[in-house]
């Protein structure tokens, strides 16, 4: 609502786009590993995977200071192509799609059907949408304040939540 549309929509559909292709790599790849794997195999990668686990527990907290200045300076080095407020809509919208059942049936579509198609079906409707979403929240803008779409979005999240949580499953 109070960013410009060209940079937020860039970010959003930069994201989706991502999403779309991982999720369809993950969708053909996906039969073809887990039909190869032998279940020792499988088993002893995750004992080694456990041991390299507990091993590094200890040594996180020095780390993780490392890692801070390393964040920073990346971050300092993507603001210098791209607009913070792109990458605020590439990581808001990557994340928040991250399991989504849009990104499980893109998964699944995939691993049963052409995985091309399945990306461009993907990108083509998640485009109409967000492009819709973009161009009606700044046409919103005008009409309504940022406060009550905030505070009827966490309405209806609260309201969708207790329904979700009340209904039974099937």
């Amino acid at each position: 609502m109070r960013h410009p549309r060209r940079l937020v929509l860039s970010g959003c559909l930069a994201a989706l786009v991502v999403m779309t292709i991982l999720s369809a790599v993950v969708g053909w790849a996906a039969p073809n590993l887990v039909s190869s794997l032998e279940a020792e195999e499988l088993a002893d990668v995750e004992a080694k995977l456990d041991a390299d686990w507990k091993a590094n527990t200890g040594t996180t907290k020095a780390v993780s200071k490392d890692d801070d200045e390393l964040k920073k300076q990346r971050r300092s080095f993507l603001s210098q192509f791209f607009s913070p407020i792109l990458l605020k809509a590439f990581s808001i919208t990557f994340f928040g799609e991250w399991g989504d059942k849009s990104q499980i049936a893109t998964i699944g579509l995939a691993a049963d059907e052409n995985p091309f198609g399945v990306v461009l079906g993907g990108i083509v409707g998640q485009a109409l949408c967000t492009t819709a979403a973009v161009v009606g929240g700044k046409s919103l803008a005008s009409q309504i304040s940022e406060k009550i779409v905030a505070l009827s979005g966490g309405v209806l999240f609260i309201v969708f939540g207790i329904q979700s949580f009340l209904s039974t499953v099937e």
